[in-house]
């Protein structure tokens, strides 16, 4: 029996679906990644499970047990599901501890558990007003922990976080699922957060989900340009040019393109099955180069980590068996 069983949940509107249909299954201490475009249905899916929106189709099975919508009850929400707005709100001019011990349903032994790995241990004794955005989330993401929740569900957590905020709470976030058991389900549009952190993907697409799979799935093996876009740069390769890189024997179907990731290219090896372009851009990001290779057929992005090559350079492009996918 899984632990989260979600069975064609709709929600419609006014004149439209905003979810439609929706059906998957969690297990226990399963982390799922839902990703989308800005009114994909995400937030509205979040808000479905956790017995905040009432669904106009559909029912939702949590322990085996169906999840009441806020039209069935006088308090929204499931008391074992915790959900962490986006837009979450501290009450100003509180102390920090007390506003915490409002909320708490554990011994002490236990909340101090979860201020130590929320990072808030050091601002128990701060006013609410005194906080960063960084620290009030993690407050507020402390405020939720403490109710003893079964299953977490996290809006956007990446979002308006600078790089240093958002580093910490992405540790706390690991750290929740190693240290305190918790099944999530979170929604990001950071692709490099979801894929190193989800064990399982849903992908959305105008309130429905058109892909799920493993991480590896998702980005290696999207099911089109959307699914791919959301997860990084990519190339689309026509059939001449296919053959000409991968081999004559390589077989492209019939109105498919090659799909491949900037990083899969060799560049500069001159190997059997090759192509050869001229650079015409090189950017620098830190970690890796993205180098922009004019063949005689199309533009290629290519991602190294290499920083020999500069615009004008001719240089060769080649790309293993195992970095094929077609769409």
């Amino acid at each position: 029996m899984a632990f989260l069983d979600v069975r064609g949940i709709s929600k419609k509107g006014s004149d439209s679906f905003s979810v439609h249909n929706i059906t998957f299954s969690q297990h226990l201490f399963q982390n799922i990644a839902i990703a989308g475009e800005t009114g994909s249905g995400k937030t509205t899916l979040l808000k479905l499970i956790a017995g905040l929106v009432q669904p106009t189709e559909g029912e939702i099975l949590f322990e085996s047990k169906k999840v009441i919508g806020p039209d069935d009850q006088l308090l929204p929400g499931h008391p074992a599901i915790a959900y962490l707005s986006q837009h979450f709100e501290l009450r100003n001019n509180y102390w920090v501890h007390e506003l915490l011990e409002m909320a708490n349903k554990l011994d002490e032994k236990e909340a101090r558990k979860i201020f130590k790995i929320c990072q808030v241990e050091h601002l128990l004794h701060r006013r609410t007003d005194q906080l960063s955005g960084g620290e009030r989330q993690r407050i507020a993401l402390a405020r939720v922990l403490i109710t003893s929740p079964k299953l977490l569900l996290l809006d956007e957590p990446y979002s308006n976080l600078d790089a240093i905020h958002k580093n910490i709470i992405k540790s706390v976030i690991y750290e929740i699922g190693a240290k305190l058991s918790l099944s999530c389900i979170l929604v990001s549009h950071d692709a490099p957060d979801i894929l190193s952190w989800a064990d399982s993907i849903l992908v959305m697409k105008d309130g429905e989900i058109i892909q799920t799979g493993t991480p590896a799935q998702i980005y290696d093996q999207p099911i089109n340009e959307y699914c791919a876009g959301l997860f990084g740069e990519y190339n689309l390769i026509n059939k001449d040019l296919a053959q000409k890189i991968v081999g004559k024997d390589f077989y492209l179907p019939e109105n498919k393109l090659l799909l491949v990731r900037p990083e899969s290219f060799l560049i500069g090896t001159a190997t059997e099955n090759m192509v050869t372009g001229k650079v015409q851009t090189v950017l620098y990001w830190g970690s890796y180069y993205t180098v922009d290779v004019q063949t005689a057929r199309q533009l290629i992005r290519v991602r190294t980590n290499k920083k020999e090559w500069k615009t004008g350079d001719t240089v060769n492009l080649s790309l293993s068996a195992e970095n094929i996918w077609y769409m």
